[in-house]
Order: C-alpha cells, then sequence, then structure tokens
C-alpha cells in the first residue's frame, strides 16, 4: 500500500511541476521579482488556460491528500 500510495505521489508531482511551467506567463526573471508588466491589467482564464489551471489546482489537491495519507499510514 505504502510503494503504490509512493507511485502516485510521485507521478503527481511530476504533473503539478509539468502544470505549473506550462502556466509561465511571463518572460525571463523580471516578472519573478514584481517587474514591468506588458499586459497591463489582469485578464480572466479562459479555455485551454483555464483547464490547465483547474487540472494544476486538482493535482495539486491530489498531492497533498496523498502526502497526508502517507504521513499517517507510517
Amino acid at each position: 500500500m505504502h510503494a503504490t500510495l509512493s507511485i502516485i505521489q510521485i507521478i503527481l508531482s511530476v504533473l503539478l511541476i509539468a502544470g505549473v511551467l506550462m502556466q509561465s506567463k511571463t518572460s525571463g526573471l523580471s516578472g519573478a521579482f514584481g517587474g514591468d508588466d506588458s499586459q497591463g491589467a489582469f485578464q480572466t482564464r479562459r479555455g485551454l488556460e483555464k483547464l490547465l489551471f483547474t487540472a494544476t489546482l486538482m493535482i495539486a489537491i491530489l498531492f497533498a491528500v496523498i502526502s497526508f495519507i502517507i504521513f499517517t499510514i507510517s
């Protein structure tokens, strides 16, 4: 059981990393440190971008739940 949950957690972590990296909107490191944003105002997510955001959020929640289960088992 513990080994299966660990494998699921590894898969979820890779998917979570991929989802976060695919959402990157800024070019370079200036956006990470509060640099100038050329787009101006915030725009709502639509279409594939919204689906990717929702999927990343669900994967993060699943990752946290699996982590808590593994913590309570051991």
